[in-house]
């Protein structure tokens, strides 16, 4: 066996919860001055943020004022809180232990990364947009420092380390089968499950009180929907850069200590209260915030992700690459259009009412989805995504022609179909603004409450589909399609099934589409432009947010919708930006930012599932579909 070097033998220790796991800090300092530093560090980030970090109300916040802090200043002081707090808790603190429930320091480095992240990008910002250093105050100096010296204290606190390659470093058993790539690959499976359930005895938060486990469910939505509101209510895109600098690593280092799978068990084990609560927690949303551009916001996400979760059965459950999906969205809107009363329809006579719209909007994008479905998908791979980004370029050109001029007077052409009335639906006109007591609702608040209503209605199917007889054919197809074959599945018949209720999906979310815009025009249908709704952005939605699951899509369409809009500068690189962000999915999480289980397992190895959650099921719980 190759010795390691006297220095990091030194330093390296044996896991408390693992003898196979190590630990060893990136700078060498004793444990008692490290968590000194590192706790010193916490109180002096805490302590700037209420000390003036610049003597001009020129830049977005207004950080000139002593004792109040503003701006970024609240995101670095909440940063440093909950760093503090997580340390102290993996220090062991009485009281504080469940806020780290793995007792890992990972945690307490990732959450000092985020707070050195938004704290040196203010100060950054602050001498870039203002001319200089000069402009800080020192308070802002502080601050600096302070993260600075919080960041060093968790670099020197013992680091949770994976095992190494096999070359027989610090495994010798591995060393031996080196050569042997299935003996390594159990070796490594055993040795992370182990690792996997001694960080389960540390706390299992199912042995909680049944009434304490739901108030603390209804409590992470309530702080979510709170953050979700709180990065939106800023109208400035330094704020909301600094604030997605400190969500992202935030959660990455909760997730890093166990707590957010401590709250993911908890929602399985509670699933019909958890997703009742998610559904009320996203009601609640146009009620937090009373904005109609973020609710008009909030109505685009949900249709786009509802398209999304249908265009999730074709690729992420049957494995179809599909380029043209977002046609089907124009079905549906344009069927809805055209029975929905609008003057310009050449059915102007003739008004459906709404869920006979929806439905007739619904059944044409079924036909349209088995019309193209019924000879192309036979083909695979390639061929089959050709042929699908053909219909959708085919579709957009016919809708531009059927104008009267180049061939029959249907969807009038370029000028698309306008003055689509508002709904009413039981008197309750939702073109209007209603008061409910100190609240009002506005028009898209309104079309937010009824799309919301729908995506529900989504999340169930999809959810009963994929863990239906039909929804594991689906897995089977997609795994490997010659292998259901030979095992008795009918691939065309399946694929046929799939392709026609994806089809479904987004045609119903084409009829409340059409009603949200007023008008109906082909120029969003394409595979590509700078406007979503388009396929590639479906597609990007999808992959980005997580194939095969419920919530993946929904999350990858707010991202992709909500992060443009915020940051103005992003607007002009608008493609580029969505090409960095798939390739850095692709590179360091393929399986998307929330995996599907058996997609994550065939990603990363050495990943196990919890337990009472066997890989063999898809990540399909609407829990987590509302709680995105």
């Amino acid at each position: 066996m190759t010795d390691l070097p006297i220095t990091a033998v030194a330093e390296t220790t044996t896991s408390a919860t693992d003898p196979g796991r190590t630990t060893a800090p990136y700078v060498p300092m004793p444990p008692t001055a490290a968590r000194a530093v590192t706790l010193i560090g916490a109180v002096a980030t805490i302590a700037s943020t209420f000390m003036s970090w610049t003597y001009t109300e020129a830049f977005p916040g207004n950080l000139t004022i002593d004792g109040y802090p503003g701006g970024l200043q609240v995101l670095t002081l909440i940063g440093a809180i909950l760093t503090g707090v997580v340390a102290l808790g993996a220090f062991g603190v009485q009281g504080l232990r469940w806020l780290n429930p793995s007792r890992s320091n990972n945690s307490v480095l990732l959450l000092a990364l985020a707070t050195l992240g938004t704290t040196w990008y203010t100060v950054i910002d602050i001498a870039a947009k203002l001319g200089g250093l000069a402009n800080l105050n020192p308070g802002g100096f502080v601050a600096f420092v302070g993260a600075l010296v919080l960041f060093t204290g968790t670099l020197a606190l013992p680091i949770d380390r994976h095992p190494a390659d096999p070359d027989g470093t610090e495994y010798p058993e591995l060393g031996r089968f080196a050569d042997n790539a299935t003996a390594v690959r159990g070796l490594r499976r055993l040795r992370a499950l182990r690792l996997h359930h001694s960080e389960l005895k540390v706390a299992d938060p199912r042995k909680l009180n049944p009434w304490l486990q739901r108030l603390v469910i209804a409590a992470v939505y309530a702080i979510g929907l709170k953050i979700l509101t709180f990065g939106l209510a800023t109208d400035y895109s330094d704020i909301f850069l600094g604030y997605l600098i400190l969500v992202a690593i935030g959660v990455w280092g909760l997730n890093a200590g166990g707590l957010v799978k401590q709250f993911q068990q908890l929602t399985q084990h509670n699933k019909r209260f958890a997703a009742t609560v998610a559904v009320i927690a996203a009601a609640a949303y146009p009620f937090a915030q009373n904005n109609e551009h973020w609710a008009n916001l909030g109505v685009s996400v949900l249709i786009v992700g509802t398209v999304a979760l249908g265009l999730n059965i074709v690729v992420g459950l049957t494995g179809l690459l599909d380029l043209g999906y977002v046609a089907f969205l124009g079905v549906g809107a344009y069927t809805a259009a055209l029975v929905s009363g609008s003057q310009f329809s050449i059915w102007s006579g003739v008004q459906f009412p709404f869920w006979a719209a929806a439905i007739t909007g619904m059944a044409a994008a079924c036909v349209f989805g088995v019309l193209i479905g019924a000879p192309t998908l036979r083909l695979r791979g390639d061929y089959l995504a050709i042929v699908t980004l053909g219909f959708g370029e085919i579709f957009r050109i016919v809708v531009n022609n059927l104008d009267g001029v180049s061939g029959p007077k249907i969807t009038n052409g370029p000028d698309g179909i306008a003055q689509i009335p508002d709904l009413s639906i039981f008197g309750y006109n939702l073109g209007n603004t209603h008061s409910f007591g100190s609240f009002t609702l506005g028009r898209f608040a309104n079309y937010y409450l009824l799309m919301l209503v729908f995506t529900v209605i989504v999340v169930l199917v999809f959810t009963r589909a994929a863990d239906s007889r039909i929804g594991r054919a689906w897995v089977a197809i997609r795994e490997d399609e010659t292998a259901a074959t030979a095992m008795g599945i009918n691939g065309f018949r399946v694929k046929l099934i799939a392709f026609a209720l994806g089809a479904s999906l987004a045609g119903l979310a084409g009829t409340v589409f059409a009603h949200v815009t007023n008008s109906v025009v082909p120029n969003p249908y394409v595979f590509s432009g700078p406007v979503p709704p388009n396929s590639a952005f479906l597609l990007a939605a999808v992959v980005l947010g997580g194939m095969g699951t419920v919530s993946g899509p929904v999350l990858g369409a707010a991202l992709l919708y909500v992060i443009p809009e915020k940051l103005d500068f992003l607007s002009r690189y608008e493609l580029f930006a969505f090409g960095l962000a798939l390739i850095l999915i692709m590179r360091f999480r393929p399986e998307g930012i929330i995996p599907n289980r058996r997609r994550q397992l065939e990603f990363h190895e050495d990943d196990i599932p919890a337990p009472d959650t066997p890989p063999t099921g898809d990540d399909t719980a609407p829990t987590a579909a509302a709680g995105a």
